[in-house]
């Protein structure tokens, strides 16, 4: 089972890719995790990717098309996969068929997530991460001595760079006249599913199973 989660920067796509590796028993691919452990390792790739991240910037094809191949090769992908934030242009999104077809994929599904950006830029500004494990929880659930339920970590939030309300607008544009089109891109090249991003995790969850005939 390969599939792509879809939608715009803060939608759910991380939270719901976990949420379906893990009920479907495949591998999830995170291109966003893939980048900020380099950034955090300080790598040649961290390095180059940091700026771009950080200002809300779109990291190069090449950068992200290497990242994606040598990962969909790796053991873990054996059963299946669901790749989460790539592509994210029409080139990545070539780039990535010829993955495919060199790994001969023959059925593909895309999952799409929809939200009004006003419902995302408060989503995402609103929101703090732990800056050990990346579990993410709402500025109104945090206090000082506040202990990370997943790591145990305590006063380990922080609120990133790229969720600025002036870089989420900045993204949200990029979206739109980047993005965006990917979509179009796959309409006769992958299984549909579109999906409300704007209901509780659970039901979204639920709704994607269902579509997909595994609920």
């Amino acid at each position: 089972m390969q599939i792509i989660i879809f939608g715009a920067p803060g939608v759910g796509k991380g939270t719901q890719a976990k949420i379906l590796a893990s009920k479907l028993n495949i591998a999830h691919i995170s291109t966003g995790d893939i980048l900020r452990e380099a950034i955090k390792k300080g790598t040649d790739t961290g390095m180059k990717a940091k700026a771009i991240v950080e200002t809300g910037g779109l990291v190069p094809d090449d950068i992200m098309g290497g990242i994606i191949k040598d990962a969909l090769k790796e053991d873990r992908c054996k059963n299946g996969y669901i790749l989460d934030g790539f592509p994210r242009t029409i080139e990545q999104a070539k780039i990535l068929s010829a993955i495919l077809n060199e790994l001969k994929v023959e059925k593909l599904t895309l999952i799409k997530l929809d939200a009004d950006d006003q419902v995302i830029i408060s989503r995402l500004s609103n929101r703090l991460v732990c800056s050990k494990c990346g579990n993410i929880i709402v500025k109104s659930n945090y206090s000082s001595n506040f202990n990370c339920p997943v790591c145990k970590s305590v006063d380990s939030y922080i609120k990133r760079k790229d969720d600025d309300e002036e870089v989420i607008r900045k993204r949200l544009k990029l979206y739109h006249d980047t993005t965006s089109p990917v979509f179009n891109y796959y309409k006769d090249k992958a299984e549909i599913v579109e999906i409300n991003g704007t209901e509780s995790i659970d039901n979204i969850t639920k709704n994607i199973l269902v579509k997909m005939g595994k609920g």
